[in-house]
């Protein structure tokens, strides 16, 4: 009994010997190439998080703007509105974002027309009906990826918009 089991274990070394460094050889090439996949993957989480809040801060303005009878002379409180809520996105990214508010108007009534005036005047106008303004933000930020590849750009504009009806 001893001598089969002393037989099959080195016929079991013999079969390993070609094979010292294999394991070593395999994991470093599929450690390198999960450690791209993994190293991709957050960046483009980093940049869709980017995506997003720059998105959320047009929001954030537009309700602001809205909320505060159009805001219309008040573009460095949109501006704010847009920042405090972008906070993460300006402060750990590194971006810096714009914010630019326009404004629409139109009336309820049939026949009946607006003008929409220049910040910081109103739009005026529907005398024989009911105003109603809108407000349209646009947010845009330039997101700058950690790591650089050929053939991708080395600055990514992000963007978000929204709109909001002005309560009066």
């Amino acid at each position: 009994m001893d001598r089969i089991f002393l037989h099959s274990r080195r016929w079991l070394r013999s079969l390993r010997k070609g094979e010292a460094g294999q394991a070593l050889v395999e994991f470093a090439l599929t450690g390198s190439l999960l450690s791209v996949l993994v190293l991709g993957a957050i960046e483009f989480g980093r940049g869709m998080y980017a995506a997003i809040e720059v998105a959320n801060a047009a929001k954030a303005a537009a309700q602001y703007a809205a909320m505060n009878g159009g805001a219309y002379a008040d573009t460095t409180g949109i501006q704010n509105a847009a920042n405090a809520d972008a906070y993460d996105a300006v402060n750990a990214l590194g971006m810096t974002l714009t914010t630019t508010p326009t404004y629409a108007c139109s009336c309820t009534g049939t026949g009946d027309t607006c003008t929409n005036n220049t910040a910081p005047n109103p739009p005026t106008g529907c005398t024989t009906s009911h105003l109603i303004v809108t407000v349209t933000v646009h947010t845009t930020a330039t997101f700058t990826p950690v790591i650089h590849l050929p053939g991708f750009p080395n600055s990514i504009p992000v963007r978000g918009d929204a709109v909001a009806q002005v309560i009066p």
